[in-house]
């Protein structure tokens, strides 16, 4: 047996000499432990960001045959052979290195069958095993009773055992199905369940990449990369919940959002074509009386497809007056705007990014050009600090004409006239590199530019959509699931993709209602807002020759059931609101798998079709056709139907009658919720009363207020609320004044009654009058 390498340790970093590649194990916190092995890679990481190493306890053990790195949560064993392998603080099993050599799936063809499969339009996948130089994988064993998570936005079941997948930002506009490998974001975090144990994986390399969960081989998973260093965290945790706070402890949470982007937003590729038929969009919300907060323009409204412009002829000669006129009627515009800058000497953009050389080169140094929507384009390099910054003072134009966000898109980044070479010059910060390493960070990097732009112009939480994404966007933007289309097993696989993404970090996360590609109906439309009221970005979305599916586009009944869940959505926007504020302490999301909250139940391990919001209400929309009725499970506890006050113990599956115009929805019993007002949008200025609704015969809970606008919040410019209700008995203590204008009532709707209570200036409490 080989020996054990000698080590040396430097603070929190204990470095094994292994031959040719030592192995560095940094201990950054009790529950978060970095493995890294240099290849030569030189840069920062883009996903993680200020230094994140705490002061955490750690030993180093020679076992005899193995050391141990040993913290007050994780055990990471290694022996001589460089296997590492990972335990919780009882010695259960989490990530282990696979023993065994793979064993490449047989797919009973030969090469003679292979050419004749192809030739009759089949394709046939082949072995990850890569050639590349610096190539290497990781192989772990996979237990029969484990679990996998995570990986953001890619396709199919929660439960990502037995597929595979790649990490490289792709606009594939097929339609996306569950043996899509890729989309449009990479965020190579991993969490599973081991025998019931908690853990997760991150990988941080912007490399492509693959994972293989156990399709190849029941007993083992691995992750592979073409390029890089070999740079991952192992994560622990007592729960799911846990392993997910880890995480976005080391890459960053989703900040505050402004409150009026939790409300609804229509969108069609088209809209913008003209003012008239945006105001007609508007009259038809107002005439309908659909609540609303924002209106998305796609291209349409720019000079010929070139960002940073607006076609003036299109708006009556001054955009600038008809966002404000919309804005007073409390709907904000959020245009979009692509990376590709067209290519003209004439105009400004893409004359400024010539002469300060910002845009990514050809390998003999000249500007690469493609083909986007304006025609031949040249892409920002935004590796590059000072091309981020000229593009943050570019959106200048955008704040300047009143908009309230920005909708960045295409930045994968696509190209219509085939990929962008590896080869061609990106900038990794400011060192020169390869689209083949900054690939999956160009969306990021893009992201990071607006959400500075925003916030220095305009003084509020910047509002930023992004298509594509890699670990740590959260940080500056809101995603959305892309281009998604009018069929049933997109709205069926909607529901897994924005809780993988929650688990990958995204807490503010949505899908095109309706579908963007082909055409809806009726039933898929109404059945789409049913399922997505919940998901924190709300948006109903649709290509340029589609159907129309304005709520009013299919009449009777479906205008007034799509009014009914708009109406909901906006009692439940202060809820949304509060899980927003612990989102940006915790990370965890906002619409979640069940198993994220009761991870110890094996029932709720692979649910595809339920899910939950925070800890309190569970949703079991109808997603499939021609469907009304349903069997619904729910977890451990006592639920409240919403819709009849029926109370239904735990641990068992249900029968529910759901009605085109019905969403099975339940609340855990003895639950105190916020209720807001009936508004036909959020209003910028502070609320002068709340509601709580009581479900069950007692409950507390503790509500967040502040503007809900700008970063005064930081400073302590909030409010905090502990609303109490026990034997009868309604109390309201107000934990943090901080925020001057609090609540001059605050009314709790009893089972049987109601209790307003008022506030009183001096004893800034609350009182019965």
């Amino acid at each position: 047996m080989s020996e054990l390498p000698q080590y040396k340790q430097a603070n929190q970093t204990v470095t094994f000499d292994y031959p040719e590649h030592p192995l560095q194990v940094t201990v950054l916190t009790d529950a978060i432990v970095r493995i890294f092995e240099d290849r030569g890679e030189k840069g920062q990481s883009y996903a993680i960001e200020g230094n994140k190493e705490t002061k955490a306890a750690y030993t180093v053990t020679d076992a005899g045959d193995h050391y141990e790195v040993k913290t007050a949560a994780l055990t990471i064993k290694l022996d001589a052979d460089r296997h590492v392998d990972a335990y919780d603080q009882d010695g259960n099993a989490l990530v282990t290195d696979y023993r065994g050599k793979r064993q490449l799936l047989d797919k009973g063809i030969d090469k003679v069958h292979e050419r004749l499969v192809k030739a009759e339009g089949h394709s046939v996948s082949k072995s990850t095993v890569s050639s590349d130089t610096g190539f290497f994988e990781l192989i772990k064993s996979l237990a029969p009773d484990e679990h996998l998570y995570g990986l953001g936005d890619k396709t199919g079941y929660l439960d990502k055992r037995g597929f595979e997948y790649d990490n490289w930002n792709a606009d594939n506009p097929q339609p996306q199905l569950e043996h899509f490998k890729n989309l449009y974001k990479s965020i190579p975090v991993m969490l599973g369940l081991k025998n019931g144990h908690p853990f997760g994986l991150f990988f941080d390399n912007t490399y492509k990449a693959h994972f293989d969960m156990g399709k190849e081989n029941p007993n083992y998973y691995f992750y592979s990369a073409v390029e890089g260093n070999l740079d991952y965290y192992i994560l622990g945790g007592s729960s799911l919940k846990d392993v997910v706070t880890n995480y976005t402890y080391l890459t960053g949470r989703v900040p505050l959002p402004q409150k009026w982007t939790l409300g609804y937003q229509q969108s069609r590729w088209g809209y913008s074509a003209s003012q008239k038929q945006v105001q007609d969009i508007a009259d038809g919300l107002k005439k309908y009386d659909l609540p609303c907060d924002a209106i998305h323009f796609d291209v349409d409204y720019m000079d010929g497809y070139r960002v940073f412009t607006w076609d003036k002829n299109k708006f009556e000669g001054d955009p600038k007056a008809f966002v404000a006129k919309l804005k007073k009627r409390g709907i904000k515009v959020i245009p979009i705007i692509d990376p590709g800058v067209k290519k003209d000497p004439d105009y400004k953009t893409y004359a400024e990014g010539v002469k300060h050389d910002y845009f990514v080169k050809t390998p003999d140094n000249k500007v690469y050009i493609n083909k986007v929507w304006p025609g031949d384009s040249a892409f920002p390099d935004f590796g590059r600090p000072e091309v981020r910054k000229w593009w943050a003072n570019n959106n200048k134009f955008l704040t300047d004409n009143g908009v309230g966000g920005v909708w960045i898109d295409m930045n994968e980044p696509a190209s219509f006239e085939g990929d962008i070479p590896d080869d061609t010059v990106f900038s990794d910060q400011e060192t020169p590199s390869t689209h083949k390493k900054m690939h999956n960070v160009y969306g990021h990097n893009m992201a990071k530019a607006t959400y500075t732009g925003l916030k220095e112009q305009q003084g509020r939480r910047p509002y930023v959509i992004t298509r594509a994404a890699y670990a740590g966007t959260q940080k500056y933007a809101t995603v959305w699931t892309g281009d998604n289309r009018s069929i049933w097993p997109h709205i069926q696989m909607m529901i897994p993709q924005i809780c993988n993404l929650g688990m990958s970090g995204f807490s503010f996360v949505g899908t095109d209602i309706g579908g963007f590609a082909s055409d809806t109906n009726a039933e898929l439309l109404t059945r789409w807002i049913e399922a997505a009221i919940f998901s924190p970005l709300l948006r109903n979305h649709a290509a340029m020759g589609t159907r129309h599916q304005e709520p009013w586009s299919f009449g009777e009944p479906t205008l007034s059931i799509y009014r009914k869940y708009l109406k909901l959505r906006y009692h439940f926007i202060p809820y949304l609101y509060d899980l927003f504020a612990q989102e940006s302490q915790n990370g965890l999301p906002i619409m979640r798998p069940l198993v994220l909250n009761y991870d110890d139940d094996p029932r709720t391990r692979d649910l595809n079709d339920e899910f939950m919001v925070g800890d309190d209400i569970l949703v079991a929309p109808i997603v499939e056709k021609s469907k009304i009725k349903r069997l619904v499970y729910l977890p451990a506890g006592k639920w409240i139907d919403f819709w009849n006050n029926r109370e239904y113990d735990g641990q068992q599956d249900i029968v529910v009658d759901a009605p085109l115009d019905k969403l099975p929805l339940f609340i855990k019993a003895n639950t105190l919720l916020p209720w807001g007002p009936s508004v036909d949008h959020i209003s910028e200025e502070p609320d002068k009363a709340m509601t709580f609704k009581l479900f069950g015969n007692e409950g507390t809970y503790e509500h967040y207020q502040d503007d809900g606008l700008d970063f005064n919040y930081q400073n302590g410019e909030f409010n905090r609320y502990e609303v109490t209700v026990k034997d009868g008995e309604v109390a309201v203590n107000l934990l943090h004044h901080g925020f001057e204008p609090a609540y001059q009532t605050i009314t709790v709707d009893l089972p049987d009654s109601s209790v307003t209570l008022h506030y009183d200036t001096a004893s800034d409490g609350y009182v019965l009058k």
